[in-house]
């Protein structure tokens, strides 16, 4: 796991921005603290940070060079299967001079040219640039677990694995509003967008070549809708123990402590218990909440701990420990981003980090196999039932209730006015209305240069919103790489940890998407096809129970701790007249609900504004 970034220039102005390879490069240090490395030529130049887990030596850091020196190569990521594809070359004549993924990805890059990344199995960003066609090629891996940004204009192309790297070339800082709609709806910046105008994100599954100003973008692999009914259920699900059980196996393969994360739900557990099989002394690790106890699951992960013996620590926080780490999170991203679980999970990633090197997670499953209650809503909204009926139409009464996330009635109270919204919504709507947090209306009347209620067709005018399949295939390319492996990857490099996704190998996923809806969402029963497969191999407890997420105390915090600073940044006039993006009107109503004993999701659009208030005084004030 490293940072990579680079310069390509087309002419003696792009040269000039050379001399920034170093700062890009710097600004990468918590992505990969073992090494620091750079390589220049008149007009192009490359760096990357390396955090060390195959193959430590100095032989494989990079930037790295095949032995012609036609070839350079900088990587974030690893590819799993690289031993059997470096057997392949070799019985092609091809020598190796270490043993490193690295110099594997590069020879098969050689020999094989973008066809290569059919090949690996794993998850990566990488640029390679060919010095006899002075063409730079950069690929990202299929599912976008590993970012790769890029800015282009006509006198250089720029590449970075975090907006930070990129601004240290100066680019221009012009915000893109339609985005910053975007991000005030779902609290993240879609994988496809960028806050920044003329920034871009090279796709999941695509690869890019740079050459003479030239840009060309080429899909490499796509998730395939297409369902096979040859299988039946009790098939599948042997099927599925065995693609699971390979991929975890490839996950294994490390030169540093390995360990993994373990909640209590089914997806850690799954993977706890197939890596247990293969590593007895497995690390384990899980995260409790002693002032949030119908949140804390580690009672379940002590039962799976216990059964599958792992040398198993549990980091009980507080509210308070939760607090202490806001300030080094916000500092830490380089564009808005305020999904509030990432606070546990940066601070569960910091406490690992102590232990060991590498850490397997369960994310993923919930995407893949249909774990979110949403799946189950948008299900129960397609059926013609009474129920359904009553509710569309008389459903209203709950409007009369105070709603919050902060406690259960309030809660039920708005998850039903959500669900009877979604009774009058149709294909991208209903998805979308599931998607966000905030409505386009909403934040049309909360930004002065309205008008970007619909930018959301944009992302999901594609998709097709018939069945489940379409729900999932649409959370792949949107919740996924935008939100959740956002998350993973920003919270676990801030404190130099690889995290490893099992469920997120390409077998396993286009397996799961061959398989018919029944399998995954049955009778009100989410995952129902990795739920039964593993039912056998974990403990009872953890099955009949609510799924529950994590919410962090955000209307406290907004009231109590973090007022003062509201005030200063969020709800001070002066400011936002000044800095002329926001209604003023609509920042007091937020402010009002806030403070009210209904205050709805405006901690969440306070919180929003405050991430992105923050960002903003940093990259534009600062």
């Amino acid at each position: 796991m490293c940072g990579i970034t680079g310069v390509l220039s087309f002419n003696m102005v792009g040269r000039m921005h050379l001399i920034h390879l170093e700062e890009a490069t710097r600004r990468l240090e918590k992505r990969g603290p073992d090494v620091h490395g750079t390589w220049f030529d008149d007009h192009v130049g490359l760096g990357h940070r390396r955090l060390s887990i195959i193959d430590v030596s100095e032989e494989s850091n990079q930037p790295f060079h095949d032995a012609s020196g036609r070839y350079t190569l900088v990587y974030n990521g690893e590819v799993y299967n690289y031993r059997e594809i470096r057997q392949e070359l070799q019985s092609q004549g091809i020598s190796f001079s270490t043993s490193s993924d690295t110099e594997v990805v590069l020879a098969a890059f050689m020999a094989y040219g973008e066809n290569c990344l059919e090949k690996f199995n794993g998850f990566f960003s990488l640029a390679i640039y060919d010095h006899q066609k002075q063409e730079l090629f950069l690929a990202r891996d299929r599912f976008g677990i590993k970012p790769l940004l890029y800015y282009l204009d006509n006198d250089k192309f720029l590449f970075a694995s975090e907006m930070k790297s990129l601004l240290a070339f100066n680019i221009p800082k012009e915000l893109d509003q339609d985005i910053l709609s975007l991000y005030l709806q779902l609290t993240y910046v879609p994988d496809q967008c960028a806050l920044l105008k003329g920034v871009k994100k090279l796709q999941p599954g695509h690869f890019l070549k740079v050459s003479d100003s030239n840009c060309f973008e080429e899909s490499y692999y796509s998730l395939s809708k297409k369902v096979d009914q040859d299988l039946s259920y009790e098939q599948s699900k042997q099927s599925l123990k065995e693609l699971l059980r390979q991929s975890v196996e490839r996950r294994m393969v490390s030169d540093v402590p390995l360990g993994a994360f373990l909640s209590g739900g089914i997806d850690s557990s799954t993977i706890v218990a197939l890596a247990s099989e293969l590593k007895p002394d497995l690390k384990t690790f899980s995260i409790g909440f002693k002032d949030n106890k119908y949140f804390d699951e580690t009672r379940y992960a002590s039962l799976v701990a216990q059964k599958f013996k792992t040398d198993h620590t549990t980091f009980t926080l507080s509210n308070q420990d939760l607090l202490n780490h806001v300030e080094d999170i916000i500092d830490y991203i380089d564009e808005p981003f305020a999904d509030s679980s990432s606070i546990p999970f940066y601070i569960l990633s910091k406490l690992t980090r102590a232990e060991i090197t590498v850490a397997l997670s369960g994310d993923g499953a919930d995407e893949v196999f249909s774990g979110y209650n949403k799946h189950r809503a948008w299900m129960m909204s397609q059926q013609p039932t009474l129920s359904n009926a009553l509710i569309k139409n008389f459903g209203g009464i709950a409007s009369i209730f105070p709603k919050s996330r902060g406690f259960k009635m309030g809660d039920k109270a708005r998850q039903l006015q959500k669900y009877r919204e979604l009774l009058k919504q149709s294909g991208s709507s209903s998805y979308w209305h599931l998607a966000k947090f905030i409505s386009a209306r909403s934040i049309d009347k909360l930004l002065i240069a309205s008008g970007s209620a619909g930018e959301h067709k944009n992302l999901l005018g594609e998709f097709s919103f018939e069945n489940l399949n379409d729900i999932l295939f649409a959370d792949m390319h949107l919740i996924l790489p935008g939100d959740m492996l956002r998350k993973v990857d920003l919270m676990s490099m801030a404190n130099g940890l690889e995290v490893r996704v099992p469920f997120l190998d390409h077998d396993v996923v286009d397996f799961a998407f061959s398989r018919p809806v029944e399998f995954k969402l049955h009778e009100g029963q989410t995952k129902r096809l990795l739920r039964d497969s593993f039912r056998d191999l974990l403990p009872e407890a953890l099955y009949n129970r609510p799924k529950h997420g994590f919410e962090v105390p955000l209307l406290q915090w907004l009231k109590r701790d973090y007022a003062i600073e509201l005030d200063r940044l969020v709800f001070d006039r002066n400011f936002i007249r000044d800095q002329g993006l926001f209604n003023w009107k609509e920042i007091k109503k937020i402010r009002t609900r806030l403070k009210s004993f209904n205050p709805g999701d405006s901690p969440i659009q306070a919180w929003s504004l405050y991430v992105f208030q923050r960002w903003y005084n940093k990259y534009f004030q600062g």
